[in-house]
């Protein structure tokens, strides 16, 4: 055997490199177990899911990954949602409701802040400090000279919410919600994801006096499922009552009703 084989060998026996974990990654599980108190989030986890791909920390792991999960649980539990409300009802584009609620800005815009994820997510804006402050007429005077740059960003932002969209803040922290439901279902399994959606997202997006997020029409039906299970300050690992599961009842009605279609439409 030569060589250069034994060595390409050897390399398939390395062991996988842990996933490094900064020395303060306490406090990013600390926050996400701060705003949901019943779940208890492993440091490693609250590390990745609190890591945007454009910190410099991302090139040790980020939640890229977890956000593409977390899109696809929050559109499966609001589409299953919107189908068992109005299953009677054809005239609904489901795509585009979809599309509507789910927008990743809206998210990072009407959800991000209810979980104080602008004071711990890493990132890094597509423009630079010095910009923002020139919108933001920041004279540096001795005073303010002692103030951090994070907090004369903070600043800048609010002051200037037309630039908002241009830094890329709403999209990252849109990514950032996705992304702790994505670390949600991962870690915690599908029912806990599903009380989250239905008492920490969906009562967040029904926006009565805007064009976008969740129609009129459901917000009642919304309203009421987010009551029975626990309210938006409820406890997440509960496991609701079998008498009291209407929307689990529901959804289960729903696939069935879908299933014999599909198996019909297979087999023919």
């Amino acid at each position: 055997m030569s060589r250069i084989f034994r060595r390409s060998l050897s390399s398939f026996k390395r062991a996988p490199q842990p996933f490094p974990v900064a020395e303060d990654s306490a406090q990013f599980a600390a926050h996400l177990n701060n705003v949901f108190p019943s779940l208890r989030f492993p440091p490693e986890l609250a590390q990745r899911i609190l890591t945007h791909g454009s910190h410099k920390a991302a090139i040790h792991g980020h939640n890229g990954r977890l956000s593409f999960v977390g899109r696809r649980v929050l559109e499966s539990y609001y589409l299953l949602f919107l189908h068992s409300v109005a299953r009677n009802q054809n005239q609904h584009d489901y795509e585009y409701l979809s599309s509507r609620a789910l927008n990743t800005y809206l998210l990072g815009e009407h959800v991000a802040p209810r979980w104080s994820l602008g004071r711990i997510l890493r990132w890094t804006p597509t423009v630079s400090q010095d910009v923002l402050l020139a919108h933001k007429n920041i004279k540096k005077s001795s005073a303010k000279a002692k103030q951090s740059a994070d907090f004369e960003l903070e600043n800048a932002l609010t002051g200037n919410p037309g630039i908002v969209r241009s830094v890329g803040l709403y999209k990252v922290m849109g990514d950032a919600v996705q992304s702790v439901m994505g670390g949600v279902y991962h870690q915690f399994g599908g029912s806990v994801a599903h009380r989250l959606f239905h008492t920490r997202v969906l009562p967040h997006i029904l926006l009565p006096d805007k064009a976008e997020g969740v129609p009129v029409e459901f917000h009642h039906q919304a309203l009421v499922i987010c009551e029975r299970m626990g309210g938006v300050d409820g406890n997440l690992l509960v496991q609701e009552p079998a008498s009291n599961r209407a929307l689990s009842e529901l959804e289960i009605e729903a696939v069935e009703t879908v299933q014999p279609k599909r198996v019909a439409a297979a087999s023919a």
